[in-house]
């Protein structure tokens, strides 16, 4: 391979050069700019493009740097931000009309996070309606850099698209159902979905509160942990988050993974699954036990059940979260989300308890399942991206929803489990495919260290899109 293009080195490469000072902070913005200027009237990554703001922070982390404050892997780095999470005096629309002149007085803890890290934010990026399936027809849709009829991984679509076509070093993505894995796995990128409580949801827009999960989309597992290194910990603002030290996510990441006990569910893992995906997953397994990583056969009911009971939670709360302007600007939503508002407002309380009762159930079984285990491997997604056309994902809304598409992610958003997917090959017309650990609670720093040694082992991950 020759000489990586400076938009698609890794956050920890760029940081080396600017922390040397072989390149400011400065020239990385304004060539990533020159690059979102030149690229993304076609890929449509970002809702809002902060130019004056951008260049503001790396002026001001440049001067810190030559003058000896070096913050860390982050500053003077550009990155963007998924447009749920608020940034003050910047408007933050959530995908949906009905909030297109919300302007918020503060910023978002991940976002404030973030910046005090010295990150330089680009600007927000475009996703679903609401951070749901699909889009409002008032906004646009991100394109898919491999394949530009292909699906971009719904409501994270602009992290994974500005991601991979190196609009940015790392973005920050939210996950619901899938919502990270998923543009991870279309766009080829690692995506971290981390424990639920790692993370502040504080000033970030909510689809389902007791799902929602905030983390980075990035092009390797160390920028995974560099960026959930600088936005974990426990926020007064935010009750549910976990009051846990977080840890140094990198400390034992060359560490390897002789002796891990990792988990594989052979039929989970390909029963009804694209075959190529299949083949890739377990050639990923091969390629750790290779490591030195003991496989262990383990066993799972039949999940679908437990998945088909996340539409009538995620609508429900998502009722509650859009209170404000649902039903009184009903007509501000598009019909796709306006449909799954419409279907949350009829969850009965029995019905919604039945559905808590099964999710409860789900994260039993996987509880059981990791107690001889360290981590379980799996595919992040059921098939390759799959053909899209804007008529049907600006709605309206299925009549139904096929729970094997959620199968391998809907059952970590129930638990909370931390959650890694990496790039584990291309099928045969030139698509990504992606392999995920899931890890015990709070297990971040293995997971990151299982991307690394798998990384180091492959290089999947280092191919980008022809652009």
């Amino acid at each position: 391979m020759g000489e990586v293009p400076l938009h698609f080195k890794t956050i920890t490469e760029i940081a080396e050069s600017i922390k040397a000072k072989h390149i400011s902070p400065v020239e990385v913005t304004t060539a990533i700019l020159n690059r979102i200027d030149q690229l993304d009237s076609n890929l449509k990554s970002y809702a809002t493009v902060m130019t004056d703001h951008a260049m503001a922070a790396a002026q001001k982390a440049e001067t810190e740097i030559n003058s000896g404050t070096y913050r860390g892997t982050l500053h003077g780095v550009p990155i963007a931000v998924k447009d749920l999470c608020f940034t003050k005096g910047v408007r933050t629309m959530g995908g949906t009309h009905a909030l297109a002149e919300h302007v918020p007085h503060f910023d978002s803890t991940v976002v404030a996070k973030l910046e005090s890290a010295g990150a330089v934010l680009l600007g927000k990026l475009n996703l679903t309606e609401g951070a749901m399936g699909g889009y409002n027809p008032r906004f646009q849709i991100p394109v898919n850099p491999w394949h530009a009829e292909r699906f971009a991984g719904a409501s994270s679509s602009g992290s994974g698209v500005a991601t991979a076509a190196g609009l940015c070093f790392g973005s920050l993505g939210s996950d619901t159902g899938g919502s990270i894995r998923f543009p991870a796995a279309a766009c080829g990128t690692v995506g971290l979905k981390p424990t639920w409580g790692r993370v502040s949801r504080y000033g970030v827009l909510a689809l389902a509160e007791s799902l929602d999960h905030v983390g980075p989309l990035t092009r390797s597992s160390a920028d995974a942990g560099i960026m959930l290194g600088a936005i974990s910990g426990f926020d007064n603002n935010d009750p549910t988050s976990l009051p846990d030290p977080v840890p140094d996510m990198l400390e034992h990441i060359d560490k390897g993974v002789a002796g891990l006990r990792i988990g594989l569910d052979l039929q989970y893992a390909t029963k009804d699954i694209d075959p190529e995906l299949a083949e890739a997953v377990l050639a990923g397994v091969k390629v750790l036990e290779g490591l030195g990583a003991e496989i262990v056969e383990v066993q799972l009911p039949d999940i679908d059940p437990y998945v088909a009971a996340w539409p009538i939670l995620c609508s429900a709360e998502a009722v509650a979260a859009h209170e404000a302007t649902y039903p009184s600007q009903r007509d501000d939503y598009g019909p796709w989300f306006r449909g799954w508002l419409d279907k949350g407002a009829k969850v009965t309380g029995v019905e919604y308890a039945k559905a808590n009762n099964l999710r409860a159930a789900c994260t039993g079984q996987f509880r059981r399942v990791f107690e001889g285990i360290d981590v379980l491997v799996c595919p992040s997604t059921s098939a390759p991206p799959h053909p899209v056309k804007p008529e049907e994902l600006y709605g309206p809304m299925p009549e139904s929803r096929e729970p094997k598409f959620q199968r391998f992610t809907a059952p970590f958003d129930y638990n909370g489990a931390p959650t890694l997917s990496v790039p584990c090959g291309f099928n045969s017309e030139g698509l990504p495919l992606s392999i995920q650990w899931v890890g015990k609670h709070l297990s971040e720093p293995l997971l990151c260290r299982i991307g690394h040694a798998y990384e180091g082992a492959t290089e999947w991950h280092n191919r980008h899109p022809n652009l």
